[in-house]
């Protein structure tokens, strides 16, 4: 056997072996994008990028466009990054839990060639047509409502917020994959067990407490920008059997309201130890601060926090020339929507009893005044549950008033309902999901987007956090016709 030495660099570059030489120069110099045998990663030059998955590729791009369909409402670049990042993460938890099952039930998916990076342009080719249709939608929005218009620099603000939300949580997602793999399956059931059992037993109970501790001081706190009335006419005044620490945070707002010459009865939680005590009171108020002896008297059923709405009362001594009576009992201290899911019958019941016992009161009077009920949002909810249908309703009123009723889930009967269409209280029910909503009767004050299917439900409930952040006249905020437009007799 006879060796031979391998040729040296000098001979291949002079016999030009298989051009071996200029080729490799030649690609060094075009530098062209070259695909591994996976077809998981690109090269440019130097540079190396790893083309996700088509699977994750769609579900980004599908989350993005999702968040990104038109709204009811103007969003911050926070508010819709936010928004857009919850739904990425929604998008790739269905794409991992595809993924799977697929790999479960071993049904394969056939590989197509380039189809990482062709899902990939197909995807940055769609959010960028989203993106564009949700500023021409926002802008139009916008100018509806007064409110400046939206550009490049809403995008990366979006941007900003959105990209660091989804990587944290697929990095903790990965971080809590990486556990499992490290316990084992045994020790993860078992870890998670109890996660839930702490869960319940202590992390929950300790949110709620401090919560409500949260919503306790809110109320308690004394705005020092507010005056004490020292009108005898006025609960929380000198005289007032309701004091004013009693009040509450938004009790005391209403009383200490300076238009107008109306009677504004108002009973705090903290002025009675419990709902009759609290009705007691509300009556003895009206009696002392000579409230039946006007010409007609509002019960204003407030919101979850206690809220009554100061261009409504407004609005009500303007319609009635100030010969007129407002009360007001306070039920919860929370905000409405968590007294709307955890604590609505507190609403109902509190209506029913302070209407029950005004009713009667005034029933025995020679000269009684002209009774009114008037409730905004969950207020709304609370005042119709009043009565058991429209014609109770107009038997035992002059007139209600309704602004803003979530779903519009009041009785209608000669009542007023104020229902803006941009407004997503009025609009949200779980029936979004499958059904377009009912907008009969809602004033058109925007836009109006097209219904889709489920995510006509996600952008509603999304707006329901800015509803009262809209310019008045929209969203869930009404003006002094509230009052204006309450019907007579």
């Amino acid at each position: 056997m006879t060796l031979t030495a391998p040729p040296t660099s000098a001979q291949v570059t002079a016999s030009g072996s298989d051009g071996l030489e200029t080729a490799t120069t030649d690609a060094l110099k075009h530098a062209k994008p070259h695909r591994d045998e996976r077809g998981s990663r690109i090269r440019f030059g130097w540079a190396r990028f790893r083309v996700p998955s088509a699977g994750t590729s769609i579900a980004v791009a599908g989350g993005i466009i999702v968040s990104l369909a038109p709204g009811l409402l103007p969003r911050t670049p926070s508010a819709q990054g936010i928004l857009t990042a919850l739904v990425v993460l929604i998008a790739l938890t269905l794409a991992a839990v595809v993924r799977m099952l697929l790999r479960w039930t071993r049904f394969g998916i056939a590989r197509v060639p380039h189809g990482r990076t062709a899902a990939l342009v197909v995807s940055i080719l769609l959010v960028g047509v989203a993106m564009g249709y949700a500023e021409h939608w926002q802008n139009e929005l916008r100018t509806a409502m007064g409110v400046g218009g939206i550009g490049p620099r809403y995008w990366v603000e979006w941007l900003l917020w959105t990209v660091p939300l989804v990587g944290v949580f697929v990095g903790l997602a990965r971080g809590v994959r990486w556990a499992v793999r490290r316990l084992g399956r045994a020790r993860s059931v078992a870890a998670g067990v109890a996660v839930l059992v702490a869960g319940q037993l202590v992390i929950v109970p300790s949110i709620v407490e401090w919560r409500q501790r949260a919503y306790a001081a809110a109320n308690s706190y004394v705005d020092p920008a507010l005056v004490q009335p020292d009108s005898p006419t006025r609960s929380g005044s000198p005289v007032s059997m309701a004091s004013w620490p009693s009040l509450g945070a938004q009790g005391r707002k209403f009383v200490a309201g300076t238009s107008g010459r109306a009677v504004r009865v108002y009973v705090g939680l903290n002025s009675a130890p419990d709902l009759d005590a609290r009705v007691a009171l509300a009556i003895r108020e009206l009696e002392r601060t000579g409230g039946f002896q006007r010409r007609n008297l509002v019960v204003a059923v407030p919101t979850g926090s206690g809220w009554i709405d100061s261009d409504a009362a407004k609005g009500l001594d303007a319609r009635f020339g100030g010969d007129v009576a407002l009360v007001g009992l306070q039920y919860s201290d929370a905000p409405s929507w968590v007294t709307f899911v955890f604590g609505r019958s507190a609403a109902e019941e509190s209506a029913r009893a302070l209407f029950r016992a005004v009713e009667q009161r005034i029933s025995a009077l020679p000269d009684p005044p002209k009774l009114y009920i008037y409730g905004q949002s969950l207020g709304a909810l609370g005042g119709s549950s009043v009565f058991t249908d429209d014609a109770d309703e107009d038997s035992r009123t002059c007139g209600a008033l309704w602004a803003g009723p979530p779903a519009g889930d009041v009785h209608h009967g000669r009542a007023a309902i104020l229902a803006n269409a941009s407004d997503p209280v009025v609009r949200w029910s779980p029936s979004l999901l499958w059904r377009a909503p009912d907008l009969t009767g809602t004033r058109p004050d925007a836009p109006v987007p097209p219904w889709i299917p489920v995510v006509s439900f996600l952008q509603t409930t999304a707006d329901l956090l800015g509803a009262l952040d809209a310019p008045s006249g929209h969203g869930h905020r009404y003006g002094t016709d509230q009052g204006t437009v309450l019907p007579g007799c």
